[in-house]
């Protein structure tokens, strides 16, 4: 029934822009005829009025469809500081300790303010969603409802990889729960209001539309690509509601950019369908389990995408492997350029990490490549992303370790090299890996592998993959001088 009652809103934003544009043009002309009398502004007419009540009501609408599922977070950390121990009054009057005095710790309480979205119940467990950044370490958790009503919650998990977390509070009471659409339907210029606790202002709720998709970007570490708007955003806001014109919730507000701290039109939500997966493992498992591929990924340069002949085609490039993963089982060779996964087309290297990450473990995935300018089809069995601390220590298992790109006139007026040096510069070694134990170097310029002379980017994955050959000699020059460099496979 709600939605019958909602009104055609793409019908009243049409009438409304008719209704604008003639406005403008009524502000934009003269108004002062020949004699210098002024004609009184044109009065609108009942249907435009008509039609703004229409746009008016629906914001009213979702707004009453929302609002009872955005909560206030309130949390309670505490954190400790190392303090000198001075002796009074010295340390009043001459801003320092004594020497020999200890350093001592202190424990001191930090609060914070965010926001939160009620997104499942199960008996008497009612479960909010939130920012990672928003509970921190917190010892203590309030939620507040619209109504004013107030429960102890606790932490269920929280993932800082897609800064996630969920809370759980209990009761018997009846609580709304948040309708969530789908954020892969969002197109730029949609209409959405966001809703939250900027700054402590309680239930807020303020409307824009969808400035971008996919953006990049935000708190380190991140892997979301976020939806910016520029509905209004500010401190306090983050775990709090974007939604659509249908109240259907489509994002999560995470971050702002801004010079000076507060809303300047540049706001950033986490896409819904990044955070689906992710409640479910909480509740199921107290932490999000990503797919692990087991490779190193990227957007290549324009001249890597020429020499791959892979020009007007969107994808994600393999730059490296990890021995004994999925990938490396499934037979994924470094210069790989990944284009689908089970059918669905892959935009960016962004984006493939989502996928991946969303892929079942223990199931196979299909992938579709390009490999030295043919399609390859593959079958992979997803396997358990590791933990960070993990996978560091897996990269002496990288394979080869760097990446490389043609050397071009642009990159040789740079580092000024001479006019006559050509083939292949290494762009980046990996830290721990095959390659920079071997003694590889960024900046090397390959001229040779195993004696054959490397051109460009595809002959170099050509050589590099040819299981034939156990070791590996390259030939590079390093500031000037030629070297050897023996690579084991």
């Amino acid at each position: 029934m709600a939605d019958k009652k909602l009104f055609n809103f793409k019908a009243a934003v049409m009438i409304t822009g008719f209704l604008l544009a003639g406005m403008f043009f009524y502000s934009c002309s003269t108004t002062i005829p020949k004699g210098g009398e002024k004609v009184p502004a044109k009065s609108l007419s009942y249907n435009s009025i008509d039609a703004l009540k229409s746009i008016q009501y629906s914001f009213n609408r979702v707004a009453e469809k929302v609002l009872p599922v955005v909560v206030e977070i309130d949390v309670e950390e505490v954190v400790k500081q190392s303090i000198p121990e001075g002796n009074w009054p010295w340390d009043f009057f001459f801003g320092s300790p004594p020497s020999g005095s200890r350093p001592k710790e202190k424990e001191f309480k930090k609060y914070g303010l965010g926001s939160g979205l009620i997104v499942n119940r199960i008996g008497n467990k009612v479960y909010v969603l939130t920012n990672n950044h928003v509970v921190g370490d917190a010892e203590k958790i309030k939620i507040k409802l619209y109504d004013q009503r107030q429960f102890k919650a606790k932490l269920v998990g929280k993932d800082s990889r897609k800064d996630i977390a969920l809370v759980v509070f209990e009761t018997k009471e009846k609580i709304p729960i948040a309708e969530l659409g789908d954020s892969d339907n969002l197109k730029v210029g949609d209409w959405v209001l966001a809703v939250g606790n900027p700054l402590g202002f309680e239930s807020t709720v303020t409307a824009g539309i969808v400035s971008a998709l996919g953006r990049r970007g935000g708190p380190a570490g991140n892997i979301n690509d976020f939806i910016q708007t520029d509905a209004a955003i500010n401190q306090g806001n983050s775990g709090g509601a974007l939604v659509n014109i249908d109240g259907k919730v489509v994002g999560m507000n995470t971050w702002i950019t801004s010079p000076t701290g507060g809303s300047i039109g540049l706001g950033f939500a986490i896409p819904i369908n990044n955070a689906k997966k992710a409640i479910q493992d909480f509740i199921k498992k107290g932490k999000v389990e990503y797919g692990w591929l087991g490779v190193n990924i990227g957007d290549p340069v324009p001249e890597v995408v020429k020499d791959l002949k892979v020009e007007n085609k969107k994808g994600a490039l393999v730059y490296d492997v990890f021995k004994g993963s999925p990938a490396y089982k499934g037979g994924l060779l470094p210069g790989d350029y990944i284009t689908k996964v089970n059918n669905t087309q892959i935009n960016n290297s962004n984006y493939l990490v989502l996928l991946v990450g969303d892929l079942p473990p223990g199931k196979l995935a299909k992938f579709t490549l390009i490999r030295t300018g043919r399609t390859v089809h593959l079958s992979i069995r997803i396997d358990i992303r590791k933990e960070e601390k993990k996978l560091i220590a897996l990269k002496k298992n990288l394979w080869p370790g760097f990446s490389v790109v043609r050397v071009t006139d642009d990159i040789r007026e740079r580092l000024k090299l001479p006019g006559k040096i050509g083939g292949l510069i290494i762009a980046k070694v990996e830290s721990g890996s095959p390659a920079a134990t071997a003694g590889l170097k960024q900046l090397d310029i390959i001229k040779s592998i195993n004696d054959k002379d490397i051109r460009d980017v595809m002959d170099f994955y050509k050589t590099l993959n040819n299981k034939s050959d156990k070791e590996l000699s390259f030939k590079v020059v390093r500031k000037g001088s030629e070297v050897l460099i023996g690579l084991v496979r």
